[in-house]
C-alpha cells in the first residue's frame, strides 16, 4: 500500500453529518497520509445542517474513529471548529480525551515558518452579520453538491471521463463569488501580516488555494463535500495542496483491502478422507 508519511495535515470543512460529506475519500486520504500532527480546521461536523436532516453513514463513523484511533497512538490532534460547529468554540483550551480543542493555533513549519491555523468565518461579513443569509447560502450550496452528483452520474453514463463540478464552477465564473474569495483572502492576509506571522491556514470558503498576497503565504485546505482536498507538510517544512482525486482514493481502497487479505490468517483447511 502506498504510504505518504508527513509531518502534518491540515483539513477542513468535512461537514459530517451531511449527505454532501465524502467520508470515504477522506478516510483513504487519511490512511495514505499518516502525520506526527492533525489540524482539523473547523466545520468538521456540520451542526447546522444536522438541524434539518441527520445523515450519518458508517463511513462517517469510521472517520471519526480513525482521528480518535490516531490521537491514542501519539500524534498530536489539534480541533480547531469553524461556524457549523460553532458550539464547541464553549469549550475551546480543554482536551477531549488526546484531542486539544482551540480557538486558533500557531504551527511552526520545520523551517521555521509560523503560521496561523484556524477557520476563517470571522473575516466573512456575511455570516458575522447576515447570519440568515449565511444558512441560506448554505442550503443553496448543498443543493449544489447534491445536483452536481447526478451531474456526476448521467457523466459516467455518456463515458465522459473526469471530474466536473457544478459548485466549483459557479464559484469560479460568478462575479459575486469571485469577489468575494478575493475580499475574504485579503482581508485574512492583512491580519495575519499585522501579526507578524509569516502565513495562515485556513478553511470556510471551500475554495483551496496556496499563494502568496503581498508576503503573507495565504494557505486555504479547500473541503471534503466538493473538491476533497488537504494541505500537507513534509518533513523539510514545504507545504503541499493534495487534490484527492475519486480515482486515487479507490486505488488506496483496494490496496488496503488486497493488503489486508493477505496479512489475514487463513482457517485452517479441513482434510478429505480417501
Amino acid at each position: 500500500m502506498n504510504v505518504h508519511r508527513v509531518r502534518s495535515v491540515f483539513i477542513s470543512d468535512v461537514h459530517l453529518g451531511t449527505r454532501a460529506c465524502q467520508a470515504e475519500r477522506l478516510l483513504a486520504f487519511l490512511r495514505a497520509y499518516p502525520a506526527e500532527y492533525l489540524y482539523l480546521v473547523g466545520d468538521i461536523v456540520d451542526f447546522w445542517a444536522m438541524r434539518r436532516d441527520v445523515r450519518w453513514t458508517p463511513a462517517q463513523n469510521t472517520v471519526v474513529q480513525k482521528i480518535l484511533r490516531r490521537a491514542r497512538h501519539g500524534e498530536q490532534v489539534v480541533f480547531i471548529p469553524g461556524n457549523h460547529d460553532e458550539a464547541l468554540r464553549e469549550y475551546t483550551g480543554i482536551r477531549f480525551g488526546d484531542i486539544r480543542l482551540e480557538r486558533e493555533w500557531v504551527h511552526t513549519t520545520a523551517e521555521g515558518k509560523r503560521y496561523l491555523v484556524l477557520h476563517g468565518d470571522e473575516f466573512d461579513q456575511v455570516t458575522r452579520y447576515h447570519r440568515w443569509l449565511a444558512v441560506l447560502g448554505d442550503v443553496g450550496y448543498t443543493w449544489l453538491v447534491h445536483a452536481n452528483g447526478w451531474l456526476s452520474w448521467l457523466r459516467r453514463k455518456l463515458g465522459i471521463a473526469g471530474y466536473w463540478s457544478l459548485a466549483g464552477y459557479a464559484k469560479r465564473k460568478v462575479k459575486v463569488a469571485v469577489s468575494f474569495v478575493g475580499d475574504f483572502e485579503g482581508s485574512v492576509a492583512r491580519a495575519v501580516r499585522e501579526r507578524g506571522l509569516d502565513g495562515v491556514i485556513c478553511g470556510h470558503i471551500h475554495v483551496a488555494a496556496m499563494h502568496d498576497i503581498e508576503g503573507i503565504r495565504y494557505v486555504n485546505c479547500g473541503d471534503w463535500v466538493d473538491s476533497c482536498t488537504a494541505i500537507v507538510e513534509h518533513h523539510d517544512g514545504q507545504l503541499e495542496l493534495i487534490h484527492w482525486s475519486a480515482e486515487e482514493a479507490d486505488a488506496h481502497t483496494a490496496e488496503a483491502f488486497a493488503e489486508d487479505m493477505l496479512l489475514r490468517p487463513r482457517a485452517p483447511g479441513r482434510k478429505i478422507a480417501a
